[in-house]
This record gives structure tokens, C-alpha cells and sequence, in this order.
């Protein structure tokens, strides 16, 4: 299997959490929402740790991507630092896993 991380955007706590419990509903989606307080790569590695619902997925693969955006996309890891440092307290830098090979099955289901 492989996988994609991203940085997706900035979010209140209450609403990512409601947003992640919603997510964590289906154990065979495509992709799992990471919240960090920091941004930081070890912050992002820490939050693998609280999706309390994994999915069946390689969790080692999961850490590796996400090891391999921060190692490959320094200046968006920067432009999000930068925007997280300025936002108000209360909120959450959001990462996506995707499940490259789920995500695939659900387009083609589209058609």
C-alpha cells in the first residue's frame, strides 16, 4: 500500500475533533485526519497515536510518509508554520493520511 500526507489547513479543536469522530465512523475509509498543536514533525507522528479507530492500514508506511513530506516539502512546511504561529489560541494544524489504493477504489466506484 502506499500513502500521501498533507498539510490541509487550520481548525478550531472542537470542530476538528467533531470532524474526526465523524470520520473514524467508517474502519475502512480512505483517509484519517491528524491534529497537531505544533508543527512539527514529531507533533505529527505523536498524532497517529490518537486516532482512536485506526484504520487496517501500515502505520510504519503511514509514519514514513509523513517523514517524507517534511523531508521533501520544506517551504509549504514553512508557509504553514508561519500561518499556524499567527493564528489565536484554540486551534489545531490539520495533516491528511490518504490511503492511496482505498482512495483509488472510491473514484472508480464514482464512475
Amino acid at each position: 500500500m502506499s500513502y500521501c500526507f498533507d498539510i490541509v489547513g487550520i481548525s478550531p479543536i472542537l470542530d476538528f475533533f467533531y470532524y474526526q469522530q465523524q470520520m473514524e465512523q467508517n474502519p475502512h475509509r480512505s483517509k484519517a485526519y491528524l491534529g497537531s498543536y505544533e508543527c512539527t514533525l514529531d507533533s505529527f507522528i505523536q498524532s497517529t497515536e490518537m486516532i482512536v479507530q485506526k484504520p487496517n492500514w501500515d502505520w510504519d508506511e503511514v509514519i514514513e510518509s509523513i517523514i517524507q513530506f517534511w523531508l521533501q516539502r520544506q517551504e509549504e512546511v514553512e508557509h504553514w508554520r508561519r500561518a499556524f504561529s499567527e493564528c489565536k489560541e484554540g486551534h489545531l494544524l490539520v495533516g491528511r493520511i490518504a490511503n492511496v489504493d482505498c482512495l483509488r477504489k472510491e473514484f472508480v466506484s464514482l464512475l
